[in-house]
């Protein structure tokens, strides 16, 4: 059993809880609890190595078992460890280290989300979480987005990481994947509430891309270039607009609902 707050594991969770830098420098992230442990099983990421507490159920046991059967590396943690290391209030008694790996755009796209200035952990996490429900089969993350690997985000999207790809691609990428690459002749729309046109009254069944900026400011003027039309969510009450894991919701599930109809 791991007991002190020295050992080279403990001390790669607490950094790699820490900043972007950190984990992009380790090249790792951190997932925690019993049920997004269990996801990573039925993924295609190993861990580096899962620690756990007796603190832990046995559905988490069940888990633990399960790693150690695939020769993932497996040891018990004192729980006052486990405690200083989760961001969580009450810990399940579970965490893995996962390998950060490098992704690409799939083929034939017809349903893409760019996230522009997303700041907000919670948020991104819900985001990616819907985007995942959605059937969205790539998000793309333009720069000034939070990193979608902090422990918040990573908490929030339970489980969205393992089943599509998120990708970090600049401006400059962006641009030349939209007019050479796997993006060509996919249009984007932009959300946005000072938008002319009413998401119910637009096309979401051929090909499509959607981009949903920040919280504060909303999308850049970069996105601006790239979309082909600002699309906005009527809203018949008082409230000016929507917050961005919200108005994602809505129109990702508008797309969904044209295409099943």
């Amino acid at each position: 059993m791991i007991t002190s707050t020295q050992n080279s594991k403990v001390r790669l969770v607490r950094t790699l809880m820490g900043k972007r830098k950190e984990r992009q420098n380790n090249q790792a992230f951190v997932v925690e609890g019993v049920r997004l442990t269990e996801e990573t099983l039925t993924s295609a990421w190993t861990p580096r190595f899962v620690l756990y507490s007796d603190q832990l159920s046995e559905r988490g046991h069940q888990v633990v078992e399960a790693f150690a059967g695939q020769g993932v590396e497996v040891e018990e943690v004192a729980p006052h460890l486990m405690e200083s290391m989760t961001g969580t209030r009450s810990p399940q008694g579970i965490l893995a280290v996962l390998p950060l790996r490098t992704m690409s755009l799939p083929s034939d796209l017809n349903f893409v989300l760019i996230i522009d200035q997303v700041r907000d952990p919670g948020n991104l996490g819900t985001i990616l979480r819907t985007a995942a429900a959605a059937g969205v089969q790539a998000v793309i993350l333009a720069p000034g987005t939070t990193d979608a690997f902090a422990p918040k985000v990573v908490r929030s999207g339970m489980g969205a990481h393992f089943r599509l790809p998120v990708i970090k691609m600049t401006w400059e990428q962006l641009h030349a994947a939209h007019e050479f690459g796997e993006l060509h002749a996919i249009p984007f729309y932009l959300a946005d509430a000072a938008g002319e046109t009413d998401c119910w009254d637009l096309d979401w069944r051929s090909p499509v891309g959607l981009i949903v900026g920040g919280e504060a400011d909303g999308a850049g003027s970069q996105a601006h270039q790239l979309a082909a039309a600002l699309v906005r969510i009527p809203m018949p009450g008082s409230i000016e607009s929507l917050n961005a894991a919200a108005a994602a919701s809505v129109l990702l599930f508008e797309v969904v609902r044209q295409r099943n109809s």
